[in-house]
């Protein structure tokens, strides 16, 4: 039988070299307590996902789908309607035949008319899906009267202006109409797309909003979006500016362009010396032969 031996002393354990390797529990907490680099990796993917802005595009209800209102919004009112609107300002188109530039003008518009339908299409179907009321906010209401005035403003002038049957007397009472509503039109779309830019920042930017940054804090996309409402400013005035300077109308270059200014006092003046030139040799005329039978009887 085996000899077993008397019971010593307990083998000394391995020596801790720190009381984190002998209770591993206190290392895991101290070292999400002491906010170590693995405690930095979620604010590290914070910063990551403000760059990711919206997420794309969709026509599914989502805020995918909402993404199509600024957008096509502001390519529609902003910059299909300024370029549209300055069209017959520009040098090349003069002294040329204008029928072609009507017709581009009208296309350039109409294209413009049929985004901002769209984005705002867009935009009540995303409110409807969410159960999100509609035209609530100043915002909306600058939106829907400047498209509504658009709509009426392309439907005029292609009737007073593209149709050949309109009377030329029509086309010079609404000429200086249509001019200005198409400036009035384009504040209107201003104010509207700058505004709906600052709501839609107000709205996305939150504190309470996980995985971004207030816009107190003017995160890059509030700098994307201020930038992009300065620059739609600044082209506005630009176009505005255009379109009020004389120097920059188009001058009349064709016999039915200048139907408009047409000066027809000229031919009421002519019309007494023509009179009096008739008459005069009329007075000759029987003169002369009343000397003649005068002298035929004597």
């Amino acid at each position: 039988m085996q000899q077993m031996q008397p019971a010593g002393p307990p083998s000394p354990s391995p020596s801790c070299s720190s009381t984190s390797d002998c209770f591993p529990l206190i290392k895991h907490r101290s070292a999400a307590e002491c906010g170590s680099e693995t405690s930095a990796e979620p604010e590290k993917h914070e910063v990551r996902a403000e760059y990711t802005w919206r997420g794309g595009f969709a026509w599914d209800g989502s805020p995918k789908q909402f993404n199509w209102h600024p957008v096509l919004m502001v390519t529609g009112l902003i910059v299909l309607y300024g370029n549209g609107a300055v069209l017959y300002r520009v040098p090349l188109t003069w002294g040329q035949n204008k029928l072609p530039w009507k017709l581009l003008h009208a296309a350039v518009m109409l294209l413009a008319l049929v985004l901002s339908v769209v984005g705002l299409c867009a935009v009540f179907d995303f409110h409807n899906a969410k159960n999100t009321p509609n035209l609530y906010s100043l915002h909306s209401w600058i939106g829907i009267a400047a498209t509504a005035l658009f709509a009426m403003q392309w439907v005029l002038g292609l009737a007073v202006f593209l149709v050949p049957c309109s009377p030329i007397s029509l086309r010079k009472l609404l000429k200086p109409v249509h001019v200005w509503f198409g400036g009035s039109i384009l504040s209107l779309s201003i104010v509207a797309c700058i505004s709906g830019i600052n709501e839609k920042l107000f709205f996305a930017l939150k504190t309470n909003t996980s995985g971004t940054q207030p816009y107190s804090k003017l995160p890059p996309e509030a700098v994307l979006g201020n930038t992009l409402g300065v620059l739609i400013v600044a082209f506005g005035l630009v176009v505005l500016k255009i379109l009020s300077n004389p120097i920059w109308q188009r001058p009349d270059s064709r016999p039915e362009d200048t139907a408009y200014t047409e000066d027809v006092s000229e031919p009421k003046q002519s019309l007494p010396c023509l009179s009096v030139c008739s008459t005069q040799v009329s007075s000759v005329m029987w003169t002369a032969r009343y000397l003649k039978i005068v002298h035929s009887v004597q």
